[in-house]
Order: structure tokens, then sequence, then C-alpha cells
């Protein structure tokens, strides 16, 4: 049986076809599947999404029309699909419940540092010969607070980085991580994390209760020079308040992995064509901003994880068996 991969990357593209060796033959596409790539489809069983992939109800409808049974989508969000729809039509779909949280949690610290330290502004500068240190001042991490909302895995292991910069650490979440905890870190409600913290890390999932989770309120009751910094879902930002307080002068910097309206965007190249989305074309002015485009998984590790997990998944499907993985089940 073949499979049809949307999304594929060009280096994720042998790590899929190796894993699959053996088990599937696998057809990789670098296109997005959406209501355009949909009817591509017909005629394979299951299907392979990345999260930049659309699967509303036009799409599913499609795919069961075509004959497709299965979704394994490549990633642990999965606030593309249509759940509900998906059961409806009978349709399994499966996800990556876990990859490695490293990945994830250097990539912000990545972002945190370049954005701290003005490293794009230095690197342009040298290139033209420019070494000039004006207006690249930092400030040291130790002794300052980071707020990490969302103590998770990821925010664990951001909360370890962070403990051993020597900062403060407090955290939010509906839970509290014992570990976390061990390290020091001290819970408390959002809005005294968003008032006291110099760098504030988000690590939640985008659920309808997240959505916006820093909103315009939440982006007033920041510190001034804070360092903001989002590598997980670019909903839980509205990136128009944070456009508005940017204008204002705020912020030490603002790191995103993310974005709210990336899909269609991100994973391409746009070079070449004029940008519509006025929003991202004003945020990417901003001298203290870093925009990246969804990489912070982006490694060996976690992606070899994606990918293996992701044929289990579908081995699990052809043998019957349910995992911790299935969000809707057989029927």
């Amino acid at each position: 049986m073949e499979i049809l991969a949307f999304g594929v990357q060009a280096d994720e593209k042998p790590l899929i076809e190796r894993a699959f060796q053996g088990h599937h033959e696998v057809r990789c596409l670098d296109v997005f599947l959406n209501e355009d790539t949909a009817p591509i489809a017909a005629g394979y069983e299951i299907v392979c999404t990345s999260v930049n992939c659309g699967l509303g109800n036009r799409v599913l409808q499609t795919l069961t029309v075509g004959g497709t049974q299965m979704i394994a989508q490549r990633s642990t969000g999965f606030n593309n699909i249509d759940l509900k729809v998906a059961e409806r039509l009978g349709m399994t779909v499966a996800r990556v419940s876990y990859y490695s949280p490293y990945a994830v949690a250097e990539f912000a610290w990545t972002l945190a540092m370049a954005v701290n330290r003005r490293i794009v502004r230095a690197s342009t500068r040298t290139r033209d010969f420019d070494f000039r240190l004006d207006g690249l001042m930092g400030r040291d991490m130790h002794g300052r607070t980071a707020g990490v909302l969302g103590t998770g895995k990821i925010g664990e292991a951001f909360a370890r980085i962070a403990h051993g910069f020597g900062m403060r650490l407090l955290g939010w979440d509906v839970a509290e991580n014992p570990a976390c905890v061990d390290l020091g870190m001290e819970y408390v409600p959002k809005e005294q994390l968003l008032a006291e913290s110099d760098l504030i890390t988000l690590h939640v999932p985008l659920m309808p209760q997240t959505q916006h989770l820093i909103d315009a309120d939440a982006l007033k009751g920041m510190k001034d020079d804070a360092i903001l910094v989002n590598s997980s879902r670019g909903g839980l930002i509205d990136t128009a308040a944070l456009v508005a307080e940017l204008r204002e002068g705020r912020f030490t910097g603002v790191g995103l992995d993310v974005y709210e309206a990336e899909a269609g965007l991100f994973f391409v190249d746009r070079s070449l064509e004029a940008i519509e989305d006025d929003t991202l074309a004003r945020l990417v002015t901003f001298p203290n901003v870093l925009v990246t485009s969804h990489q912070a998984y982006y490694t060996r590790e976690a992606v070899g994880q994606i990918i293996e997990a992701t044929v289990q998944n579908v081995l699990d499907y052809r043998a019957g068996r349910r995992s911790e993985n299935v969000l809707v089940p057989r029927s």
C-alpha cells in the first residue's frame, strides 16, 4: 500500500522514505493539503499531513470521497483538523503526542538570546564591515526572572536552562510540575507572572481557552523592557495588539517562531511576492522583533522521533491497534 505525505520538507523526505521502507511505499509532496490539493489524494487510504495543512470540512469530505480512511498527522498540534467532521465521516486520525522537548526549549532560548544581544543586527552590520557597538547592548539573564506559561515537558526543559542561567522562576499552568517546583519555580497567577517577569515564554497548546492568551490587556501588564518568546502556537498572541504595543516602543525584544495567520505563508518561498498580510509585514519591520518560520521542532532528533511515531501510528492502524496518539479511533 502506498501512503501520500503532504507538506514534506526537503530535509524530511529521505528520513520519511527510509522510515517507511520495509513497511509501506510513501509518496512525498512538498505542497500542503488544502481544498485545491485534496483531489490529489484520491485512491490513497492513508494520508500523512503536517500542521500547516488545512483539514476542514470540505477537505475531509473530498478525502473521504477519494477513499482516504486515515489521517496520520506529523505533529503534536492538531488544531488544523476538524475532528468532529472526521469522526462523522468515520475517519481515523492520529498525531504524534511526544517528541524531543529540548528541540523547542533550546530554540526558544535561541530566540530570547538573539533579541537580547541583538545578534541579527550585529551580524548584518559586520557583513558590511560596520563594527560599531552602538545599539547592541544587551543585559545579563542571571538574576532576572523567567516566566514560563505552560510547564509541561517543553516548559520544564526551558526552566532547566533558565535555572542554569541563575534566574528566578515563575510558572503558570493548570497543574504544577513537581520537577519545576524542585528547580525553585513559584506558581503564580498569570497576571503576576506577566508583571514580574523579564523573560516570558509560551509553551501551552492552542485551544479555545488559550486563544489570544496574550491579548491587549496581558501585553499592557508586562514590563516595558520585557522579552516575549512564542515557540508554541501563533494564536496564543493577539498579533495586532502586539504590533500596537511595539509601536509605542515597548519591549526589549520579541522572538516569534509562530504566527497566528502563518498557514499558507510559512514553509514556502514568498520572497518574490507581495505580502498581503499587513500585520506580518509591519511586525517584521521592528528592529527588536525576530520572526522565524516555525522551525523550533526542526532538529534531527525531534524530526526522527516524529517520523518514527508516524510510522508506528500507520502500523497500529493497519493492525487494528489503538494508542495514545489516536485522536479519532477507527470506526
